[in-house]
């Protein structure tokens, strides 16, 4: 006994052109007719929170980097 196949042949799908193509009008459109956005958005921080931002972050690095030179001048 076989199981018959899941996958419809092109023969027996509804809509099909001769040549395996779906014809204008057989398929949902593309966008929804929903307009704007469905969820509230996030504020973003201020643009002075961002620059405090990256004044530690450079901060952070350039004495990361004077530990480095200060180890190896100690070690010269």
């Amino acid at each position: 006994m076989s199981t018959p196949s899941s996958d419809p042949t092109p023969e027996d799908s509804t809509g099909l052109t001769p040549g395996g193509s779906v014809p204008p009008g057989e398929t949902p459109p593309a966008e929804s007719g929903m307009s704007g956005l469905s969820d509230r958005q996030p504020s973003l921080p201020s643009s002075r929170t961002n620059k405090l931002v990256y004044v530690i972050v450079l901060g952070v690095v350039l004495l990361v980097g004077l530990m480095f030179v200060a180890y190896a001048v100690g070690l010269v």
